[in-house]
């Protein structure tokens, strides 16, 4: 049996891949604007901003030198991207419904723009710099947040063949156009996938700032926290019942508590900053209604009221195209669950604390590791445990020897691939996520709600390895794919609603 090439041929693939699915997603970004007219013409529109402490913009009188060149920059300017810009180019948050975009993204376009501007304001304007910006953070954003994502995927799969193929599945899957444009979804990707690579290595405290960042990004990056919690409780439920140490076992809930609580910080920071803004100094008569609640959430309010966000509240017979629109994502969420669920049935019920002891220490090393400083359970070497579980488990090693030294292959017992324990918390992450799109959000946007979740991509490359068991589907999933990066790519485009 061959070898698959080694990792860092296939990282330059990765990247590759990424840079050239960013380069097929703008060139036919481009195209059809070139051959369909805009529902919205309004996207140039630049009106002042509110307050005077703005980047300074050119005199409306100076003369760009490629004019052509800035509006098409303008015209990318769409939908959430209007807000973006908008918050970027003003340095702040105008009105109430602004408060929905989080900063990271915005800061991120004025802050590489200061260094753009000298150079093109001449040739372009200010704002198409903004844009020029905002499509530069968000395109690099997705490349290295593939990169990482296959790393993450190397690690927790041990499969290079299903990594390789759920990786490319990332780097074409059906919300590509988000990835392409002035959206944070690049942004939210990189930082959440870069989390979990250092999570899974063991770098608890880098990956605590990943996590931190990204719900600098979407609001759904404070759920990151859930896998510190996952494994807080893991770590504390073997200190407590396994190595009887009570105070390790309180270390590491605090520990992980105050990892959670750094987690939301910057998200819960971000509301404190708009109450002040709106609520501080005003009259209560002149006070949001929002403003009075016992918790004044902010973020809450918003998506509430100006987009009627709210559980079931999408469930109307008007919106049964938009459902449509999501299902085939949604579907692919839903098996993967399932089939997960009952492929592991003991594991997944049990939230992974009947996994075996071989498998965690091979599998799961992310739950066990660096908690006590070995691999032990009740105070027992877990290699000795192996051995006395299995005396012949050393003879069914394979070892391939090549220049660089030996390679060993794992061995059945620790089910390398999407059904390894190790996928259980990615897969109830998704549960999570799948759920609240489904009935609290506007479920449309469950194309790119759930594109950031590792286990579709899995499950997609499971599905795919496997084409006798499930006959075409790998061909489905490609089709979807495909139709919904040249969907999203005319559609968005232009101003029409997608997703």
């Amino acid at each position: 049996m061959a070898l698959p090439p080694p990792p860092c041929k296939q990282e330059q693939f990765i990247l590759k891949s990424a840079l050239y699915s960013r380069l097929l997603v703008l060139s036919l970004t481009i195209t059809w604007r070139i051959l369909a007219s805009p529902y919205d013409t309004s996207a140039p529109l630049n009106l002042p901003c509110l307050t005077t402490n703005h980047t300074h913009t050119l005199p409306q009188s100076q003369t760009l030198y490629f004019p052509k060149l800035a509006s098409a920059l303008e015209n990318g300017v769409v939908w959430d991207s209007v807000y973006f810009i908008r918050i970027a180019q003003c340095g702040a948050y105008e009105y109430e419904q602004t408060y929905a975009f989080l900063p990271l993204l915005p800061i991120s376009i004025s802050f590489l723009s200061r260094f753009l501007s000298p150079i093109f304001a001449p040739f372009l304007g200010h704002r198409a710099v903004l844009a020029l910006s905002g499509y530069l953070i968000c395109n690099l954003a997705f490349v290295f947040a593939a990169l990482y994502f296959y790393r993450l995927s190397m690690i927790i799969l041990k499969d290079p063949e299903t990594a390789l193929r759920a990786t490319i599945l990332f780097c074409f899957n059906p919300a590509s156009i988000f990835y392409s444009s002035i959206y944070s979804e690049s942004l939210y990707a990189l930082l959440s996938f870069g989390g979990l690579y250092y999570f899974v290595r063991g770098g608890n405290n880098l990956a605590s700032l990943f996590f931190a960042l990204s719900g600098c990004a979407r609001s759904n990056g404070v759920l990151n926290a859930g896998y510190l919690c996952f494994q807080t409780m893991h770590r504390a439920y073997n200190a407590m019942f396994q190595e009887k140490r009570i105070a390790l076992a309180l270390g590491i809930v605090i520990a992980g508590a105050l990892r959670s609580v750094f987690i939301f910080a910057p998200f819960v920071a971000f509301q404190a900053y708009g109450y002040y803004n709106m609520c501080k100094g005003r009259l209560p008569d002149e006070l949001r209604p929002w403003c009075k609640a016992r918790v004044p959430l902010l973020y809450n309010y918003i998506q509430s009221h100006y987009w009627g966000v709210g559980f079931l509240r999408y469930f109307q017979l008007k919106q049964l195209p938009n459902f449509l629109l999501a299902s085939p994502i949604l579907s692919v969420a839903l098996y993967s669950i399932v089939h997960y669920a009952k492929s592991r049935p003991e594991n997944f019920f049990s939230l992974g604390f009947r996994t075996s002891i071989e498998e965690k220490s091979s599998g799961v090393v992310f739950l066990l590791d660096n908690f006590s400083g070995s691999k032990k359970a009740g105070n027992v070497d877990i290699s000795s445990v192996k051995a006395k579980e299995n005396p012949n488990l050393t003879k069914r090693k394979k070892v391939v020897k090549e220049d660089v030294g030996e390679v060993h292959v794992a061995e059945p017992a620790t089910r390398p691939g999407y059904f390894s324990a190790s996928v259980l918390p990615f897969v109830l992450h998704l549960a999570f996520m799948a759920a609240t799109a489904f009935f609290v959000m506007h479920v449309q946007v469950a194309t790119r709600f759930l594109s950031s979740s590792p286990p579709v991509y899995w499950f997609s490359s499971y599905i795919m390895a496997h084409p006798a068991k499930y006959h075409r589907w790998g061909y489905v999933i490609w089709a979807y794919s495909a139709a919904y990066i040249f969907l999203g790519s005319l559609l968005f485009s232009n101003f029409y609603p997608f997703t």
